[in-house]
């Protein structure tokens, strides 16, 4: 056995409405500024975080919001939508300290995770 611990593996979920934006950092942005799920998902990206999905909510509700059903010709701006990132814990608690600013607003949620399967190999 080895006496170095492997890192803990974490998932970080982050819930927000579907109008949440970004904070403009350019000229542009301040016409019109970016949205929030983009905008991490690139951060995120720029971060070499392992893994990064934007789950699709079909049905939700934030704390004091009324519950919001998707449809796809008309979404609710309060709609909740969820980006889910995979790491290491550290990388993880690294990613929000970054990115204090824009996560104000949103719901995070730490997940320590039991170490991934491996699929063993045969042949």
């Amino acid at each position: 056995m080895s006496s170095r611990q492997a890192p803990t593996i974490a998932a970080l979920r982050l819930y927000f409405p579907h109008v949440a934006q970004a904070r403009p950092t350019r000229f542009w942005h301040r016409l019109s500024a970016p949205a929030l799920a983009r905008h991490l998902l690139l951060a995120a990206r720029e971060a070499q975080i392992v893994q990064a999905i934007l789950h699709h909510v079909s049905s939700g509700y934030l704390p004091g919001e009324r519950l919001s059903h998707h449809h796809p010709e008309l979404t609710d701006m309060r709609h909740p939508q969820c980006l889910e990132l995979l790491d290491t814990e550290q990388r993880l608690r690294d990613f929000m300290r970054e990115h204090a600013e824009e996560l104000r607003k949103v719901h995070a949620v730490l997940f320590l995770c039991e170490l991934p399967l491996e699929h063993e190999r045969t042949g």
